[in-house]
């Protein structure tokens, strides 16, 4: 008997039933600088299209991209059997990366790698990635759906994305302007975001505790609820800030907290002359960090260096603006909060105990 694709694993009709799902999800997420390329090999994008807001004539611009993943949270979701929030973290990942450098957001690429195909999974996956492209104002342009039995378990998939951005090549954020007497702001987190979750399984398996317990810090919420809520998009809290003021006399700098905490992500931007002093008594983590420490004895130099403990993005702005900025943010129901100074050092960052 003749051997088929589908004897391999590779339903290549359910493979055709999934991608018929997927066009209305890329759609809602165009601008009037998408091409139309439905059925083609690529995503065409304009770059000069003048009609949308934020875009601009550029002297000198500069692309910027960004890839990433969402890591082990997957397992969770997988565990949990729900799928559309982590679609909004691999954004997340990738274009608050982004908009560090002061870029606008242009287009996404997505990459789900999946065990067997599964047309309803792949479209709650791929809503969320939709979801997260609105939220960050990227396009999604595209991408790729690989079924790979063998490589992954039937109920395993895997997720990458890409971002692209622009900025003019004067209006690019490095840090460079960073300097003594700035102030630093931090913006609130929805959670773990995307990282740290290899140390949270563990902890949640040492400890004998399940995915539906409802720890009476969490007010209600579920541990699994807890820690699938997807990471927040900072798109519109640094858009806010480039439309309201000159922004190379007012934010001198943006780090993305991540992995390696606030002390590593923002030890990247300083200036070698600079010190960054935070004060970890000026915000409250969201309780599931110290439920994380409590029940996995964790040190707190470990937690900060792990986690993003409740910061989900720094930025450094000139302390005259950092009130107005501050109020600003909060007014668009952004958390954002006074956490640091800037002093002269070395280039470091350090914890004001």
């Amino acid at each position: 008997m003749a051997a088929t694709y589908k004897d391999a694993g590779v339903d290549l009709d359910v493979y055709a039933e999934s991608m018929s799902r997927l066009p209305r999800l890329m759609h809602r997420t165009f601008s009037p600088r998408v091409l139309p390329s439905d059925g083609g090999f690529a995503g065409l994008f304009q770059l000069d299209f003048a009609g949308k807001l934020f875009a601009r004539n550029y002297e000198e611009p500069v692309l910027v991209s960004g890839t990433d993943g969402v890591g082990t949270k997957l397992v969770i979701a997988q565990s949990l059997n729900r799928h559309d929030t982590v679609g909004i973290d691999l954004v997340a990942m990738c274009v608050n990366d982004l908009i560090c450098t002061g870029a606008e957001p242009l287009f996404f690429l997505d990459y789900v790698a999946m065990g067997r195909d599964d047309p309803a999974r792949l479209e709650r996956i791929v809503s969320g990635i939709s979801d997260g492209c609105v939220a960050g104002d990227l396009a999604l342009l595209g991408g790729e759906t690989a079924i790979m039995p063998d490589m992954y378990g039937t109920d395993d998939y895997d997720l990458a994305g890409f971002a692209v951005g622009v900025v003019e090549r004067k209006r690019l954020i490095d840090g460079h302007l960073i300097a003594p007497g700035d102030v630093v702001l931090g913006l609130g987190a929805t959670g773990l975001h995307s990282n740290g979750f290899s140390l949270v399984r563990k902890v949640i398996a040492d400890s004998g505790t399940k995915w539906e317990d409802r720890p009476d810090e969490f007010e209600g919420e579920s541990l699994g609820e807890v820690c699938l809520k997807p990471t927040r998009i900072y798109t519109p809290a640094i858009r806010a800030i480039q439309s309201h003021y000159r922004v190379k006399q007012v934010l001198h700098g943006i780090a993305h907290i991540t992995g390696g905490g606030i002390e590593e992500n923002l030890d990247r931007i300083l200036p070698s002359g600079v010190d960054a002093e935070i004060d970890p008594t000026s915000w409250t983590p969201n309780p599931i960090f110290t439920w994380v420490q409590k029940h996995g004895k964790v040190e707190t130099s470990e937690m900060r260096r792990v986690f993003n403990m409740g910061i989900g993005m720094a930025i450094v702005v000139n302390d005259f603006y950092a009130s107005s900025i501050t109020t600003q943010l909060s007014s668009l129901g952004i958390e954002c909060q006074r956490i640091g100074t800037i002093t002269e050092g070395t280039g470091k960052v350090r914890y004001a105990e």
